[in-house]
């Protein structure tokens, strides 16, 4: 009973609650219904104006629909056939129009050509000019026009042509009247008797004898000028000018400008002088073209012409502007370079050159031939610094290449004391130069001190006696007088002429091996002279910068003045150049020793002959070598040299008899017969001096130079010698025969010599 009664008070509680809610519910739609109905009451009057103004404009849509609809069907086809007929106006205006601007073309161009001819009949060239010119432009302004063709055009082109033809034609006969030429035949017009004769006539006043007027020049010019046939007239007048009488001038110092003023007429003609010298010096060729231009300028070229595009101009500006290019390149290359100072001592005297040089422009630019920005000649005359360096260099240049490549067996013989042509240097410590600190003073007996006890000879550091080519002994002295030359001059010249000499000694080191290949290949002589030649330039390359170290300028006495880099490159050279020939020889002779037929059966009477030729064709071809070699090489070269030669057969022989497995007591006697020739005759092919008797010591110093000598006489002992002589020469290792031959190779002589004995083996025990 108690949960029932809960449960229905629970619900009670339920259905209280529900129904205040929804009460709450209520009461909150009534106020939003309120509120809708205000805005309602508001929104209707918007409403209403809204439909009225949608049928405003429905209503005025309709009408524009109707308005549309009654332009296109009526007002558009009147504005389409208005349109039509304002475009048919306006064409028929415009070929209106152009008709008549082409018939007044035509009329114009008919007016210029009847005035023209009309002027042409008075002689008014320039107003004939002008009015053709005019109905130039008439008839290229018809031309012109596209879409518009008339036939009558050719004809009125072909008219003008015509008309401009005879225009030129009746100024060309003007021109010739004025400017009148009397030139040499074309053949021989450059020789000095063919340019003599050369005239130019100027006709600048009308002759008296004639009826017809010649017109003044300036007509005829500005005419031309007009119709663009001046720069024409004056290309060939220029080019007259320069062949007949301005390069004539420059090239030929006798030829004389000598102006002639008449009446009526002017004539510029030539005179030759006699005892002319070859050059003429710019001052004098300065003023005969001066003279030459000023008497042009007063007939001619002064007069102003308004060329088209250009305005106001005179006759001698165009003329220069054709001319002046080649005209100052003739100058500069005929006149300016043969002026320029062969010796640094002559370029203060060049100033009056350049003097002149700046008066010759001046006077050109007065008379207007010239421009004020033209200086093309100044320039060059200016810079004569470099143009010597380039001139000397040159020189320089050309005259080593000639000594190189002339002859090289024309010799000088070079000894300590022989006097050559090299410039005296002063001392270095002499004057403003600064002195090498610590320098070593000459003793009064002529050595130098080197310490308390050692002295050096006053030739110990000169080149040993020999023969030099006179070529090369030339070059020297010309490298040396160059390089004086450079310490007297400016600081550029002076680099350029110390890389000058450079060069020369680059220059033979390239050329003189190359020009003279076969005759160094074939000649013993000028393969010697070349390896003298090499290092007597060697020789002076060593000292050559340090003595004009103290008179160059700063550039240069910083040390960088040096040829001793090149040093080891000429001792190369000439050392290979000789050492080649030594092996040609070296050949020679082992060629030879080959028909010997291995010194083998010297007891057949053949085989010794052809030994002994063998022999003899050695010691032959040795004393040839000894007598072109002899006062040409230094003595101890020439001793190096014979003695490499004449070992080399010592050794070949040595070689071959040492070889024999056989040899009789006939062939041992032969053979030693044969050796024994050999040390007779080979010291005799000893000979490098003149006097004989001066040879001798060198003959008894063989052994010194021939390095087998000593070998080769204990192979003779050997060959006439016993076993006991033997064992006695070789004693035990110790003895002269033991310090040339092995053990082995005395063994096998042994057994060659001698017969399988009991002394033989004996003796050939004892050889160990």
């Amino acid at each position: 009973g108690s949960l029932v009664a809960a449960v229905l008070a629970h619900s009670g509680r339920l259905d209280k609650e529900h129904l205040g809610a929804r009460v709450g519910r209520l009461s909150r739609r009534g106020e939003v219904c309120t509120m809708i109905n205000k805005k309602y009451s508001e929104f209707l009057p918007s409403m209403q104006s809204a439909e009225d103004l949608v049928a405003q404009v429905e209503g005025l849509s309709n009408n524009i629909d109707l308005l549309k609809a009654g332009i296109e069907n009526e007002v558009q086809q009147d504005l389409n056939v208005a349109v039509a007929e304002f475009t048919e106006l306006k064409q028929q205006l415009e070929r209106d129009t152009l008709v008549l601007s082409v018939l007044k073309k035509l009329q114009e161009f008919d007016t210029t050509i009847k005035e023209c001819n009309s002027a042409l009949q008075e002689k008014q060239y320039v107003a004939a000019a002008q009015q053709l010119e005019k109905a130039r432009s008439s008839l290229r302004s018809l031309e012109s026009r596209r879409g518009f063709e008339l036939k009558i055009l050719k004809a009125l082109g072909t008219e003008l042509t015509v008309q401009t033809q005879n225009m030129i034609y009746h100024l060309g006969e003007e021109w010739q009247k004025l400017i009148v030429w009397k030139l040499p035949p074309s053949k021989g017009s450059s020789s000095l008797e063919a340019l003599v004769l050369s005239e130019l006539h100027l006709h600048t006043v009308p002759p008296q004898d004639e009826d017809a007027a010649v017109p003044p020049v300036a007509a005829v010019l500005q005419a031309l000028a007009v119709l663009g046939e001046l720069h024409s007239k004056l290309k060939d007048f220029g080019h007259l000018l320069l062949q007949y009488i301005l390069k004539p001038l420059i090239s030929h110092p006798s030829l004389e400008p000598v102006p002639e003023e008449q009446p009526d007429v002017f004539i510029l003609r030539f005179r030759s002088q006699e005892l002319a010298l070859d050059e003429s010096s710019p001052m004098e060729v300065f003023e005969k073209i001066k003279l030459v231009f000023e008497v042009l300028h007063k007939y001619l070229l002064n007069v102003p012409l308004e060329q088209p595009g250009e305005g106001r101009i005179t006759l001698a500006e165009l003329l220069g502007e054709l001319i002046w290019e080649e005209l100052s390149d003739c100058l500069i290359h005929n006149c300016l370079v043969n002026s320029i100072p062969t010796n640094s001592s002559k370029l203060e005297q060049y100033k009056e050159v350049i003097e002149s040089t700046e008066e010759f422009e001046k006077a050109l630019k007065q008379m207007q031939f010239l421009k004020e920005d033209t200086t093309a000649l100044l320039k060059y005359a200016c810079n004569v610094d470099s143009h010597f360096a380039n001139k000397k260099c040159q020189d320089v240049i050309m005259a080593a290449r000639n000594l190189m490549t002339s002859e090289i067996h024309n010799t000088v013989k070079i000894t300590p004391d022989s006097s050559t042509a090299l410039p005296e240097l002063p001392d270095p410590g002499s004057g403003d130069h600064m002195k090498l600190p610590g320098a070593c003073s000459l003793v009064p007996n002529g050595t130098v001190s080197v310490g308390t006890e050692s002295r050096l000879s006053p030739l110990t550091l000169c080149l040993p006696c020999c023969r030099i080519s006179c070529s090369v002994q030339q070059l020297v002295e010309l490298a040396y007088h160059t390089l004086l030359e450079a310490t007297a001059s400016t600081d550029l010249c002076c680099v350029q002429l110390f890389d000058c000499v450079r060069s020369i000694f680059q220059l033979f080191y390239e050329v003189v091996p190359t020009y003279h290949r076969e005759n160094l290949q074939k000649l013993p002589q000028l393969a010697a002279i070349h390896h003298n030649n090499c290092m007597y330039i060697a020789h002076h390359l060593l000292t050559l910068g340090h003595q004009f170290r103290y008179r160059s300028t700063s550039v240069l006495s910083n040390g960088a003045a040096t040829f001793v880099d090149l040093v080891p490159a000429f001792r190369r050279l000439g050392m290979e150049c000789f050492l080649a020939q030594m092996r040609v020889q070296k050949g020679e002779i082992l060629e030879r020793l080959s028909s010997a037929r291995n010194f083998s059966n010297m007891d057949d009477e053949e085989n010794y002959c052809a030994a002994n030729k063998a022999i003899k064709q050695v010691l032959h071809q040795l004393r040839r070598l000894g007598m072109v070699w002899q006062d040409v090489l230094p003595v101890n070269v020439y001793c190096k040299a014979m003695g490499a030669l004449l070992n080399t057969a010592l050794a070949e022989i040595v070689t071959r008899i040492a070889a024999l497995e056989d040899i009789s007591a006939e062939d041992a006697d032969r053979l030693y017969s044969l050796c024994r020739i050999m040390v007779e005759e080979g010291p005799q092919v000893f000979t490098p001096l003149l006097e004989e008797d001066k040879n001798k010591k060198y003959q008894e110093e063989v052994p010194v130079y021939v390095q087998k000598w000593m070998t080769f006489k204990e192979l003779m002992i050997i060959l006439q010698a016993n076993l006991q002589e033997i064992v006695d020469q070789w004693a035990d290792g110790k003895g002269p025969l033991a310090e040339e031959f092995s053990a082995a190779e005395v063994k096998s002589l042994i057994r060659a010599l001698f017969q399988n004995t009991e002394r033989r083996a004996a003796a050939l025990a004892k050889i160990k």
